[in-house]
C-alpha cells in the first residue's frame, strides 16, 4: 500500500509536460497520491513516470484509479486483456501508428478522458512522442480566427483508419480489427471545447479524424481546418518525450494532441496502451 504523497513534479517545457518522481505505480496508491497525480495531469496536460515495472494487471489497476477503462473500437487487443491495446513496431515493419498529430478516438460520441501508455520494449534511440497543448493553441489564435470557430462544430470520423483496413495493416504489427469498418464511428463536436475540470477553452480539431465543419462540405472545410492544424503543430506549443523501458506517459486527451515519431527503422518497440472513458465535449 502506498503511503507517500509528496511527489516531485518537474516540468519539461514552458508549454506542457512534467515528469513525476517518488511513486511506485505497481502499488495500490493512496487517495491523496491519486489526487496529486490527477492535479499534476490537469496542471501539465501530460505527465511521465520513469523506471516503472508493471505487469498488465498492475497497468490496469493504476489506470482504473482515474476512471472507467474503455476498449478501443478499431484496434486489436493484447491476448487476455481486451482493454489493453498493443502498440508494436517490429524491426521489419515499415510504418508505425500515430504518425500524425491527433487526439485519440475523437470520432467517438464520448472521446476518452485520457490514455496511459507504458513502454515495454524500447529502442536505444528513436520513437519519441510529441505532445501539444491545445489550450495554448486556442489562446494564441488571432482574434479573427477565434471568432470564426467559436460556437461552431465539426464532424469527426474514423474513416481515415477504417476505409482502407488492408492498406493500413500492411507493414504494421499494430493492426486494425478485420471488422473495424462494419459501422462508421461519427460524432459532431465543438471546434472549441471547454475542459470540464479546468474550465479552460481549447482547440478541438485534429488532422486524421476531423472530417468537415458543420454546414460546409469537406472541400469547403479544409482550408480553415488545415490552417488550424498547422497552427497547433507549432514547436513552442509542444514537449517531446524520450522513452526508456519502464517509462509511462499519462495524457489528458481533452486538451492535447500527440505525434509518434517513426525514426527507428530496423528496431523493435512495444508499448501497451489503456484508455480512460470521457464525456461528451461541450
Amino acid at each position: 500500500m502506498d503511503t507517500q504523497t509528496a511527489l516531485e513534479v518537474r516540468p519539461l517545457t514552458g508549454s506542457c509536460g512534467a515528469e513525476i518522481f517518488g511513486v511506485d505505480l505497481s502499488r495500490t496508491l493512496s487517495a491523496d497520491t491519486v489526487k496529486a497525480i490527477r492535479q499534476a495531469l490537469l496542471d501539465h496536460n501530460v505527465i511521465f513516470f520513469r523506471e516503472q515495472a508493471l505487469t498488465p494487471e498492475q497497468h490496469r489497476a493504476f489506470t482504473r484509479q482515474f476512471g472507467e477503462v474503455v476498449v478501443n473500437p478499431v484496434y486489436t487487443h493484447v491476448e487476455g486483456y481486451p482493454d489493453i491495446m498493443p502498440v508494436i513496431k517490429e524491426p521489419n515493419d515499415r510504418y508505425n501508428i500515430g504518425d500524425t498529430w491527433h487526439s485519440d478516438m475523437s470520432y467517438m460520441q464520448e472521446p476518452p478522458l485520457g490514455s496511459v501508455l507504458y513502454g515495454r520494449d524500447i529502442p536505444e534511440y528513436g520513437g519519441d512522442t510529441l505532445f501539444a497543448n491545445m489550450y495554448l493553441a486556442y489562446e494564441l489564435l488571432p482574434d479573427a480566427l477565434k471568432q470564426m470557430i467559436d460556437g461552431r462544430r465539426a464532424y469527426h470520423s474514423d474513416r481515415y483508419l477504417t476505409s482502407r483496413i488492408s492498406e493500413r495493416n500492411a507493414g504494421r504489427s499494430t493492426r486494425l480489427k478485420a471488422d473495424a469498418d462494419a459501422q462508421e464511428n461519427l460524432a459532431l463536436h465543438p471546434m472549441v471545447r471547454t475542459h470540464e475540470e479546468t474550465g479552460r477553452k481549447c482547440l478541438y480539431v485534429n488532422f486524421p479524424f476531423t472530417w468537415q465543419i458543420e454546414g460546409l462540405s469537406r472541400e469547403e472545410s479544409l482550408p480553415l481546418l488545415n490552417q488550424l492544424y498547422a497552427h497547433a503543430a507549432r514547436p513552442e506549443l509542444a514537449c517531446r518525450f524520450r522513452w526508456r523501458k519502464g517509462s509511462l506517459a499519462f495524457w489528458d486527451n481533452r486538451c492535447t494532441m500527440h505525434y509518434a515519431c517513426n525514426d527507428y527503422q530496423g528496431k523493435r518497440r512495444e508499448m501497451h496502451r489503456m484508455t480512460i472513458a470521457g464525456g461528451r465535449p461541450q
